[in-house]
């Protein structure tokens, strides 16, 4: 894991908390970034696909930005995602970075042919005010960034790095082998499974969806990571995997976001409410999350 890149360590896609009739819940908003702070993270990424930001009315989207960026006060890095399918990504960015977000986060638009990126990118680039991280996500977008339009972006003055969330250990590598140490340009994994093995050939960070409910572990994570005891990062990875299983096995990704936000209502953090196409978690896997959260001593306040 390096240790110099402009963004590295812990970035958490926080999820986005709504009222019961799909409004934004600012005091619970609230209520996430401080347990983020709290547990030593390094950056906040708002309205990511952990924070349904595909389906956030427009109306929210920079009231969560300006939210968050006044709630963490300059104490870590906000990430904004601009991968909402509208048609003026760079008009949202710019409004995005004026609200005080750090940087931006961008997905190839759905179905997206891949011929198409490099140009598409780059005039998104030089339109923007401020840094932009690409991001791969083959689950929802069904496209992948190839590692040659990347090649191609590098150098581009707005390009900060790369969250990197395909489920593939080889093009992980290959990623990290080709733009892994460029002093500009940050990659950070985005799928828990390969997070501890990206951290070995040298990401600058990850970006994980169980931070929500455990920030302080994938903080030790990396700082474990960060001195070389491959020992104890091993340790906090087994934890992370072990709590991220609580939503995650064998659920779709819509339903262990839904189960997700379940998981931070037992805990008291916020609302189970989903913004469609997701739905409530049902109460008889409410009944039986809990009895999981119990089991891992989720309930009592530790990590």
């Amino acid at each position: 894991m390096k240790k110099d890149s402009k963004y590295q360590g812990t970035v958490v896609p926080v999820v986005t908390p709504f009222t019961a009739d799909g409004r934004l819940d600012e005091p619970s908003l609230d209520r996430l970034v401080d347990s983020l702070l709290a547990g030593g993270v390094d950056g906040i990424f708002v309205m990511g696909t952990t924070g349904e930001g595909v389906t956030i009315p427009e109306a929210d989207r920079r009231r969560i930005v300006a939210r968050t960026v006044a709630r963490a006060n300059g104490a870590v890095k906000i990430f904004a995602g601009i991968s909402n399918g509208h048609s003026d990504e760079t008009g949202m960015g710019n409004d995005y970075l004026r609200d005080g977000a750090d940087a931006l986060v961008l997905h190839p638009r759905a179905g997206m042919d891949p011929a198409e990126m490099l140009p598409w990118f780059r005039k998104i680039l030089d339109r923007l005010n401020g840094p932009l991280l690409l991001y791969n996500m083959p689950m929802t977008t069904k496209v992948s960034i190839p590692l040659d339009t990347v090649e191609k972006l590098l150098g581009h003055p707005r390009l900060a790095g790369i969250k990197d969330s395909e489920k593939d250990p080889e093009r992980l590598k290959e990623l990290l082998e080709n733009f892994g140490g460029k002093k500009d340009f940050s990659v950070f994994v985005g799928v828990g499974a390969l997070m501890e093995k990206g951290l070995k050939l040298g990401a600058d960070g990850i970006v994980p969806s169980v931070g929500n409910l455990i920030p302080q572990v994938c903080h030790q994570l990396c700082e474990a990571a960060k001195s070389g005891d491959w020992e104890k990062a091993n340790t906090h990875f087994s934890r992370m995997s072990a709590v991220a299983e609580l939503y995650q096995n064998g659920r779709t990704l819509n339903d262990s976001l839904s189960a997700l936000k379940a998981a931070m209502h037992c805990r008291g953090l916020c609302a189970p409410h989903v913004l469609p196409p997701l739905q409530p978690l049902p109460p008889a896997q409410l009944e039986k999350l809990h009895a999981e959260m119990e089991r891992l001593h989720l309930l009592n306040g530790k990590s």
